[in-house]
């Protein structure tokens, strides 16, 4: 993908909109706003460079708990998006059909095997009339690289050919275990190779490069070459969650050593270098963020409570005796109907 001009600044400003939800989100948790969230501190260039190839009209995407800015960059609802972490509405309010995003998963590794059934599923139809797939991209890190539903998943789409896009977004660190110490060989991109699948890894704090390797991997498995792996090499920050204590695995000093250079500051440099924009637009792309920000926070503390009947609503297609039994126990102790 040729990156033009527009499409540098707009990867930019994703970038900053996103460093300043997130950043928004950590102090929102501790006032009480939402019960809980997963940082990306860090990895704002592989969310927004991977989730900027999706085309909405036909890909879909299958993230984590830890793809917000991935949903961004999709163009999804923030206020619906952070519904999920306000304990609003389990795996967003937003309409996974409509915007091409899956519900967010939180079983570990979960995701990937909903995203190889659906790229299955769209072997089996056949290529549209250009002879091309729709493809699907699914999320995970380095520590759910060694759950045996990653293997699995790769194993089956290798064989099927299916078009998916697996990336992994290599932080460093899998909660409070260090890559080293679970990932066998130090990469995960190395292990696709036995599944006879293309694989790439690529620096993923390089929003640009993110983007290009993206973009290789997607027209990869459109033409119905199979599946690719992408492994962007990242860092995460901050914390692996707002439970979350760092201080008891690393130190200030390790994080500052380990993380590099920051990928927000190093678009910055480049865009400038580059005399693609300046000092008035960067001023422009903050004051925009902050004020999605507050629009964003506005809306999730307007967000009220689902209906409680929600949680028997939408657990089977058609109820069973077993349900409506536990429906009318709690209506009639809750509701006192």
């Amino acid at each position: 993908m040729n990156l033009g001009k527009d499409q540098l600044r707009e990867l930019y400003r994703l970038m900053v909109a996103v460093r300043q939800l997130d950043r928004s989100a950590v102090s929102w948790q501790r006032q009480g706003l939402i019960p809980g969230y997963a940082p990306e501190l860090g990895q704002e260039a592989a969310q927004v460079g991977s989730g900027y190839v999706v085309d909405t009209t036909r890909d879909f995407v299958f993230p984590t708990y830890r793809e917000m800015g991935v949903a961004r960059a999709m163009g999804v609802d923030m206020v619906e998006y952070m519904s999920t972490h306000k304990a609003t509405w389990h795996g967003g309010l937003y309409n996974p059909a409509e915007t091409r995003l899956a519900p967010i998963q939180a079983v570990v590794a979960g995701s990937v095997l909903h995203a190889v059934g659906w790229a299955h599923g769209a072997r089996l139809n056949g290529p549209a009339d250009d002879g091309t797939y729709p493809v699907a991209m699914t999320y995970f890190g380095d520590g759910a690289s060694s759950q045996g539903d990653i293997h699995e998943a790769m194993n089956f789409a290798a064989v099927m050919k299916a078009p998916v896009v697996f990336f992994v977004q290599n932080n460093g660190w899998a909660i409070s275990v260090p890559t080293e110490r679970q990932v066998a060989g130090g990469s995960v991109a190395a292990r696709a190779a036995g599944y006879g699948m293309e694989s790439v890894q690529v620096d993923g704090d390089d929003v640009v490069a993110v983007v290009e390797a993206t973009s290789r991997a997607f027209a990869h498995a459109r033409e119905g070459n199979g599946p690719v792996l992408v492994e962007a090499m990242t860092y995460r920050r901050g914390p692996h969650s707002t439970s979350d204590d760092p201080g008891r695995y690393r130190t200030l000093d390790e994080e500052r050593n380990d993380a590099g250079e920051d990928p927000v500051e190093r678009f910055r440099r480049q865009l400038e270098a580059d005399g693609v924009a300046d000092a008035a637009f960067f001023a422009e792309a903050l004051e925009a963020a902050k004020a999605e920000e507050e629009q964003v926070r506005a809306g999730v503390e307007a967000l009220g409570s689902r209906p409680g009947t929600e949680m028997f609503d939408y657990v089977f297609q058609e109820s069973t005796p077993a349900l409506d039994e536990q429906a009318r126990q709690w209506r009639e102790e809750s509701e006192h109907v």
